[in-house]
Formats: C-alpha cells, structure tokens, sequence
C-alpha cells in the first residue's frame, strides 16, 4: 500500500557514493582486514561532489533517505558527517552490529520494506551487485560511478557482509 500523497523517497548510499573512501581503502587490503580501523576513519572521508550535488538536487522533491552497509555503531560519526557536509536530513537505515549478509540482501530488504508505504523515485548506489539486484526488484537506479573502484570493498560488500 502506498502513501501517494507524500513525497517520494529517494534512497541514497554513502560508501563511495556520497563519501570518498579511498583514504581508508589499505585497512581492508591485507589479512586479517582491520574493520575498526576502516570504520573509525569514515569520519574523515571527503564528500564526492557528483554524489552531494545529487542529493542536494533531489531533496527538491524527495525526501531523502540513507541506506548504507555500515554497522550500527558508526551511526554517531555517520550522522556528524551528513551534518558537516550539508547534506539533507533524513532517515539513516545501517545494517546491525552483527549483520554480515552481503549488502546486496540487507539494502534489498530495506528498499523494499520502504517502498511497503511510500514511493521509492530511485536508489543511489555504487554497490553493481545491489544496483543490479534493485533493478531487478523493479526499482530505478542510478549507479554511482564516479568514486574509483575498490576490490576490496566490493569483495567486503559481497563475501563478508561489513559494508
């Protein structure tokens, strides 16, 4: 059922999508990968232009809502850097501290449990694997291509389920 009378969603990753991650990428290069490294240094990410200006322009007529793999306990320091980058309020939907489905399932998950009541206009998100099985799903999607690509996230994203 679904709420026509209200804004559409707009859902919006940060990993690579709103937040430049490169700085951070070396803690998940070696073994054993250093998680509480890679996630306390989230804090210090560079917004992306292209992934801030999207936002900012959808919020004309969307609300906007953040859906990204990070766990649980980076809700403070992901919500100071939302804040401090002027990007717009909005609900923050992180995966719990003990989740590690891959981020192709959780944010399906989610998506569609938004989409349970409100229209959800479109998924922003580098993620190929979530973007592909958003698609899917009948959800519009724009991928976030403008981040440089890490083979270890995406293989932290599919195979260990952190972000």
């Amino acid at each position: 059922m679904t709420d026509s009378s209200a804004r559409p969603v707009a859902v919006f990753d940060l990993d690579n999508t709103l937040a430049d991650t490169a700085h951070r990428q070396h803690f998940l290069e070696g073994r054993p990968r250093d998680w509480d490294a890679f996630f306390a240094a989230a804090a210090a990410d560079p917004p992306l232009a292209e992934g801030v200006t999207l936002a900012l322009e959808t919020a004309r007529e969307c609300e906007i809502v953040y859906l990204t793999g990070r766990p649980e306990r980076c809700r403070r320091d992901t919500l100071d850097w939302l804040a401090a980058h002027g990007l717009p309020e909005g609900r923050v939907h992180m995966r719990s501290n003990s989740d590690r489905r891959p981020a192709r399932f959780t944010k399906l998950e989610i998506l569609r449990r938004l989409a349970g009541d409100r229209r959800v206009r479109v998924l922003v998100d580098d993620d190929e694997l979530v973007c592909d099985d958003a698609e899917r799903a009948g959800f519009t999607v724009v991928r976030a291509r403008w981040a440089d690509r890490s083979a270890a996230l995406e293989d932290a994203q599919e195979r260990e389920g952190r972000t």
